[in-house]
Formats: C-alpha cells, structure tokens, sequence
C-alpha cells in the first residue's frame, strides 16, 4: 500500500463520519468537526490519486445533474471535474429548456432528471429566502421518490451556493489555508479579515463572507468581519460565528474599519457584497415584478457603493497585515483597479503578486466536490480508496 494513501485511510479511521454516507450536504455549519476533517483528507487522498496517474472512478456510469441559476465559472467546471473523476457524466439542467415554463412543479422536476442521477449540484443564491429552500424542496421531492419507487437511488445534493452559504467556495478556501500554514494544527489564533470592498456593480450575494465566517471559526482563528455601516450580513449566520468562536477558542468580531482589520492579519479576504437589507428588498421587489422599483435600488445601492471607494485592498493596507505577507485570498473573479474597472476591490500589484495563490486556491474545489459525492456514495470510503489503489488503473493511459 502506498504509504502516503495508508496514511490519509489512517486519518480516515480516527474520524466519525458514518451519517454522511447517503446524505446531502447543504451548510458547512451542520456538519460535525469530524465529517469536514473527512471531507478534506478524502479531497487530498483524491489529488494525490490523480497526481499519480491512479485512476478514482467508482463509477461505471450514472448522472450528475448541474442547475445554475446563476452564472458561473470556477464552481460550474470544478462541479464537471468532480463528476467526471469518479465517472459520472454531467447533464445540465436548463430550465430554459425545460417544462418549467409550461408549469412543471419543482417535485416533478427534481424525478424526472433523477431517474439515472447520483448526484444534483445547485447554484441558486441571488435571492434571500429563496435558495436554501428551494434545494430542500428538491432534495424532499427525490427523498420521496425513493422512498416510493420510483428512483432506484436517492441523489445526493452538493450546494454549489445559496443564498445562506457557499460550501464548496469555503471549504476549498479552508484546504488552500490548511495547506499553506502547513496543517489545522497551526491555524489557533492566526487571524483572518473577512472584509467588504469596492466594487462597481450591486447585487453581490452574501454567501461568500457567510461562508467564510461560519466556517474558519469552527478552526480557533480570530475572525474579523469589516464593512462599512449598513453593509450587514445576516444576523443568523453572525451568531453561527459567535458559537464557533466559542467552541473552537478562537474570536468573532465586527468592525466598520478595513485598516483596523487588516492590521497584523494573517490572512485577508476583501471581497464585495450586496447589504442583507437590500438583498431582502429585492427578492420582495422580484417577487412582486416591480421592475421600477428594482431599478430605483439598483441605481440606490450603486451610488451607496460610491461612497465607498476607499475600501480596497491597497499595497498600502498589505504593509499593515503580519510581517507585511498577508494570505491574499478571493472566491474570483476580483475587480482589479484598471484592470477590469477603473477602482474595484483590489490593485493590480496587489493581484498580481498573488495570482499564483489564488489560482491554486480555486484548484481545490474540484476535489472537495468529489470528496463530498464520494462520501455520500461510498459506504466504506477506506475500502474504496485501497480498493482503488490495488485496481492500479492508470488514469492517463501511456505505452
């Protein structure tokens, strides 16, 4: 046995993760301590697989089927890769082409593409109240479609983001952090700011910094969320960090100043969002099809952000943080100053130093996706991995 594998299944033994087999993952949040330790040796153990030409498909076939109800990159190909490393074919689902126009119910939907699917991948995070939900809608549909017969197995959903969480961002951010500070052993006390910036367009969603605080506390970090007055994120989420901190040792605070956060931070995150009173405002607004009213807030939260221009990530306030060598961290894509609008979140030589980092930051998606299916579908996750291991299936066929 690969000595290398036999200590990721030896980490894997320590662990109590057993109720993730057959089960979805939704928030970051409602998983134990041990079951995201799981889902991020499972995430490395896949990387190292592949990086060695060993072959990871526990699959002969089957669907993942992608829904995103809002643009994406990173998430959308990291989604394809995922699914394709254990061998699953993805199939997105355009509700643009779909019977969803003509009347067809979420319950419908969700048996109809699940008949031959393992998996269900969801982006829906533009509107509050809305995303977490509608994926448990879904995810109920299919549970009882099970249960009655009509699916031969129960899909499980990974969040590609709601409007509550971004697991799969966070997670990801959390390995590259783990990686680069050298194991979760050394992350006690290291402090990370969490900070709004610029940046020329509205409507941002939360998730992001939602995910960011309601994660990193879980690891005895001293968390810093930063953003100007009125730029409040939801106050379920802040009191979700506030346990966190509590449990783990580590701190939750709150501050309207970016030179206050980023003074002596180890690691900084200045990323846009839209305000958690706005963002409300405007699912009401959508729901009510008022399109001048939604007009009016666009044009309102724009000359609101305006105001704001000084909260980007400088050279300047980088000379502040620990040692001057802060872990510049973002979710992508950035808006660079004169590079993809005149003023944005960060400076270009900001950026641009750190875009190797933050290139690599986004490589550990697709493996923590797959970790996340493969725990939901592998009832012996240390068997498998071994199992795969002595197959000796090469990936990547060479004479």
């Amino acid at each position: 046995m690969d000595k290398t594998l036999q200590m990721y299944i030896d980490k894997l033994n320590s662990l109590n993760f057993k109720e993730m087999y057959n089960n979805d993952f939704f928030l970051t949040w409602e998983k134990t301590d041990d079951e995201l330790e799981t889902v991020f040796t499972v995430a490395d153990a896949l990387r190292y697989m592949r990086e060695n030409n060993i072959s990871t498909k526990v699959f002969e076939s089957g669907l993942g089927i992608s829904l995103f109800r809002d643009n994406s990159t990173r998430t959308r190909f990291s989604f394809a890769s995922a699914c394709n490393l254990l061998g699953l074919e993805v199939q997105d689902l355009d509700e643009g082409k779909s019977q969803v126009a003509h009347g067809e119910t979420v319950r419908e939907t969700a048996n109809m593409v699940s008949f031959m699917a393992d998996v269900i991948g969801i982006r829906d995070d533009m509107y509050i109240g809305k995303g977490n939900a509608y994926m448990h809608e879904f995810m109920d549909a299919v549970t009882q479609g099970n249960k009655d017969g009509i699916l031969e197995q129960k899909p499980t959903l990974v969040n590609l983001q709601c409007d509550i969480d971004h697991p799969t961002q966070a997670m990801a951010d959390m390995l590259h952090i783990i990686h680069e500070f050298g194991g979760v052993e050394n992350l006690k006390g290291k402090k990370i700011a969490m900070t709004w910036a610029y940046s020329p367009s509205y409507g941002k969603p939360l998730s992001v910094p939602q995910g960011i605080i309601g994660l990193m506390t879980r690891f005895g970090m001293d968390v810093v969320l930063a953003h100007p007055e009125g730029y409040e994120v939801m106050p379920e989420v802040e009191e979700v960090a506030r346990r966190n901190a509590e449990a783990s040792g580590g701190s939750f605070t709150k501050v309207n100043s970016m030179a206050e956060a980023f003074k002596d931070a180890d690691i900084v995150y200045p990323k846009s969002w839209a305000p958690f009173a706005a963002m409300e405002k405007r699912t009401n607004l959508y729901a009510e099809g008022d399109t001048a009213g939604i007009h009016e807030l666009e044009q309102t939260l724009l000359a609101q952000n305006a105001e704001h221009k000084d909260w980007c990530c400088t050279e300047e306030l980088m000379s502040t943080t620990k040692d001057g060598k802060a872990l510049y961290m973002h979710c992508l894509p950035a808006d660079i100053n004169d590079v993809s609008c005149v003023d944005g979140e960060v400076e270009a030589s900001v950026f641009d130093r750190y875009r190797d980092p933050l290139y690599k930051e986004a490589s550990f998606k697709p493996y923590i996706i797959a970790a996340m299916i493969f725990l939901a579908k592998c009832k012996d996750p240390q068997a498998t991995l071994k199992a795969l291991e002595e197959r000796g299936m090469a990936r990547w066929f060479q004479a």
